[in-house]
């Protein structure tokens, strides 16, 4: 199974665990690409909606392709009942959009399954001119805030973490925007903490497409060692997360 799709076998886990993303984040968003009622938005990927309430609460014309049929299901329980919400069960790549074009196009830790050139080139000749590119991620950080659990899960992972599929996936260049006839990139940082208990540490980890593929003997060792870590570390782990936003512009009179 592709990695990109290997998150549509755990939807309801996927919706329980996965973070969502910094209230400053959107609010800078919003004013940036001046989100309201009059605005058409195309989230690529949105998997259950960690990123879409915000965007979807503007009044904007809201609209997703989602590639997994179990994640396109979840958002249409979630989402249906929406007078401005529209997803359709598709690949980016390959989908034909017909004479769709839109305000704001945005990915929340999606872009880059998607080959860079195809990415930035396909998002360029749907944005209207003038329209928003804008695409972000999570780095999440559970050592500075306690060094000695950090080295017991790490010991875990050299024990059992042992995939059965290698992770090959390259780096996304999110600051590559321009060499597509973008405008300049902005990058923007915003700052938020997760606590959790054990059990949750585990269940959390258990929706990265990496640790989905850990085979037997080892997933039952890899997962129990990482929530007997937590245990012994008082039942809690404190992550420090890094919301990290990139946004750009079609330039103004630019046209397909």
């Amino acid at each position: 199974m592709e990695f990109r799709k290997i998150f549509d076998t755990i939807p309801e886990k996927f919706d329980k665990y996965r973070p969502r993303y910094s209230e400053k984040l959107f609010s800078f968003l919003k004013d940036y690409a001046k989100l309201g009622p009059d605005k058409t938005v195309l989230e690529l990927g949105p998997g259950t909606g960690q990123a879409t309430d915000p965007v979807l609460d503007t009044g904007c014309d809201y609209h997703a392709i989602e590639l997994g049929e179990h994640l396109y299901a979840k958002m249409k329980e979630k989402y249906g009942d929406r007078p401005n919400f529209s997803i359709v069960n598709d690949d980016f790549i390959t989908h034909d959009f017909g004479e769709q074009k839109f305000d704001m196009i945005y990915s929340a830790a999606t872009i880059q399954w998607i080959p860079e050139e195809i990415a930035y080139k396909k998002t360029f000749e749907l944005l209207k001119p003038g329209g928003v590119l804008a695409m972000m991620l999570t780095r999440e950080d559970y050592r500075s805030n306690n060094e000695a659990l950090y080295e017991k899960i790490q010991k875990v992972y050299d024990q059992y973490f042992k995939p059965e599929v290698p992770y090959k996936q390259g780096g996304f260049g999110y600051t590559k925007a321009p060499d597509y006839g973008y405008g300049p990139v902005e990058m923007r940082e915003f700052y938020g903490t997760r606590e959790m208990t054990a059990d949750e540490f585990a269940a959390f980890n258990g929706t990265h497409c990496t640790h989905l593929v850990i085979p037997e003997p080892y997933n039952t060792k890899f997962f129990e060692g990482l929530r007997d870590a937590v245990l012994e570390s008082g039942n809690k782990i404190v992550y420090k997360d890094t919301y990290v936003l990139f946004v750009t512009k079609k330039p103004e009179g630019e046209s397909v």
